[in-house]
């Protein structure tokens, strides 16, 4: 039987990541226990100090089906290229012009949400095409 996994962000600002991945994956972000409003009253109730309380955060995929997306504060930034990274697989099935179109949709919506693009690779006849991009502190991924 497969092990379930997480996949974890270091950052600096886990509620403003945790909000772009919820976006570009069309995850949500984990909600608050049963009994509290929202993630401060959660924390305050359990003796967090108010200046710990964006040191970390998480999202989900609603259907129970992609791996979950853990989010924590690290003092260091980013400093040199991932060694591991995601495909947002934006344009399943689709080749050529089609698929180029579907990427190029998807990069300015993330782009509009704080990604940055980094650069694009054309479909050359082995390898279909991909837009490299950046989330808001700079983790590479590829719109695939």
């Amino acid at each position: 039987m497969a092990k379930e996994f997480q996949v974890t962000f270091d950052c600096a600002d886990p509620a403003a990541l945790a909000a772009f991945w919820a976006e570009a994956l069309e995850y949500q972000v984990q909600p608050p226990p049963e009994g509290f409003a929202d993630w401060a009253a959660a924390l305050t109730a359990w003796g967090v100090p108010p200046e710990q309380h964006n040191s970390r955060s998480a999202i989900s995929d609603p259907d129970g089906k992609g791996p979950r997306v853990f989010f924590q504060k690290v003092p260091e930034g980013k400093t040199v290229k991932n060694r591991v990274h995601l495909d947002v697989r934006s344009a399943p099935g689709l080749k050529g012009d089609a698929r180029m179109e579907a990427l190029e949709v998807e990069a300015a919506r993330l782009e509009a949400l704080g990604a940055k693009r980094l650069y694009r690779l054309e479909p050359d006849g082995i390898d279909e095409g991909i837009i490299v991009m950046g989330d808001p502190e700079g983790n590479e991924f590829c719109l695939d």
